[in-house]
Order: structure tokens, then sequence, then C-alpha cells
């Protein structure tokens, strides 16, 4: 699944919560997108699980700010 986490007004750590997220899942892609502020993640967790792992990593986010974007994904890979 992909998220989109706004961390405007925040300094998240993005080397501690790929770390925490990679714990979970070694296949993740963590990226922050700077100009909108976004932290954006490609994960098999669950928003809640996410928030989770993000919290634990030291960026205090509140569950109002992770958007789940739908899936783009053709099946084309199989994968």
């Amino acid at each position: 699944m992909e998220f989109h986490i706004d961390v405007t007004g925040l300094s998240p750590d993005m080397v501690a919560i790929e770390a925490a997220i990679h714990a979970v899942d070694p296949a993740a892609l963590v990226d922050i997108d700077t100009a909108r502020r976004t932290a954006r993640v490609s994960a098999w967790l669950d928003a809640a699980q996410l928030l989770a792992l993000i919290n634990q990593a030291g960026c205090p986010v509140a569950q109002d700010r992770v958007t789940r974007i739908p899936s783009i994904c053709c099946g084309g890979c199989s994968g």
C-alpha cells in the first residue's frame, strides 16, 4: 500500500523511520518530497502499523496526517 504522510512543521528523521519500516518490511520504499513536506511510503503495512512505526521512530504524527493512496498496480508483473 502507498501512503503519504504530511510532515509539515515536523523534523522527521527519515533514516530512523526507514529503519523502523524496513525492520517489518525489508522491501518497503520510503522517501520524502521536501517541496511538499510529504513522506511517501510504499509497504505491506496498514495505516495503523505505519503510524505506530513512525511514532516509534521519534516522529510524532497524528492519524489525520496519513493518507492512503489508491493502488495503481496493474498486476502486470504478478507482484
